[in-house]
């Protein structure tokens, strides 16, 4: 069973940076798609950014490109999501996500494509 497990959260004010981590157990992670998403306040959950698997290119969404990166470290079954530049809009719980089975046809973007999900991080930016 993959358990995915968030940390990195917190209070920052507005400009500064974060970096998130979701460490993941299993045997295969480096085949793994790995995702971040985020739920703010009184909105659904959306898409940040994520991997399709080890060697992907990574794929953001417009709001964070250029401020967010997302990277992985296959030797420590970890991926990152550097976030700088941060603007109060930022403010949402950060989730963790991990597409464990093969697909070649992964829409990386699409919260169905993930089988497992970590417990989320609460990551607050003031104005």
């Amino acid at each position: 069973q993959v358990q995915l497990v968030e940390s990195g959260g917190g209070l920052v004010q507005a400009g500064g940076s974060l970096r998130l981590s979701c460490a993941a157990s299993g045997r295969t992670f480096s085949s793994y798609a790995m995702g971040w998403f985020r739920r703010a306040p009184g909105k659904e959950r959306e898409f940040v950014a994520a991997f399709s698997g080890s060697g992907s290119r990574p794929y953001y969404a417009d709001s964070v490109k250029g401020r967010f990166t997302i990277s992985r470290d296959n030797a420590k079954n970890t991926v990152y999501l550097q976030m700088n530049s941060l603007k109060p809009e930022d403010t949402a719980v950060y989730y963790c996500a991990a597409g464990t089975y093969y697909s070649d046809t992964r829409n990386v973007r699409m919260q169905y494509e993930y089988d497992r999900w970590g417990q989320g991080t609460q990551v607050t930016v003031s104005s």
